[in-house]
């Protein structure tokens, strides 16, 4: 797994560190959530399949909607001490895709090179070093 962009936390942000990723979103949280990416690989792939076999051309496919919702929360127990007893519950949700089939794929853009952002305090001193 590459580190090259992290996910920004906004919502759920109890316990969740911070990573300087996160600032191209505006926030400071962040992950990499590894479990979540594989299984929507794996959808993706099941998408993938499935147009293949309704003869659709795979490599003009373009993922139209997608979507996110909670599921029936699976409940289950676990043993405390004294005797007590906790709920030990699955958050499970439902994904939904769409795919279509494009004319032209759209090729995604090259990256071009911004300019590094400067500090205030390193500017004040380049401005000074430049007065000398």
């Amino acid at each position: 797994m590459s580190y090259k962009e992290c996910v920004p936390f906004r919502r759920f942000t109890g316990g969740v560190g911070r990573c300087a990723q996160a600032k191209a979103w505006g926030t400071t949280q962040g992950r990499w959530p590894k479990k979540s990416a594989e299984f929507l690989l794996q959808l993706l792939k099941n998408a993938e399949s499935n147009a293949e076999f309704k003869g659709l051309d795979c490599d003009h496919l373009v993922i139209e909607h997608i979507q996110v919702n909670r599921a029936p929360k699976m409940r289950r127990r676990t043993y405390r001490a004294h005797g007590r007893i906790n709920a030990y519950m699955s958050s499970p949700c439902h994904i939904e895709v769409i795919l279509a089939e494009k004319e032209q794929a759209i090729a995604k853009p090259t990256e071009e090179e911004t300019k590094k952002k400067v500090s205030q305090k390193k500017l004040k001193k380049q401005k000074m070093m430049m007065r000398e």
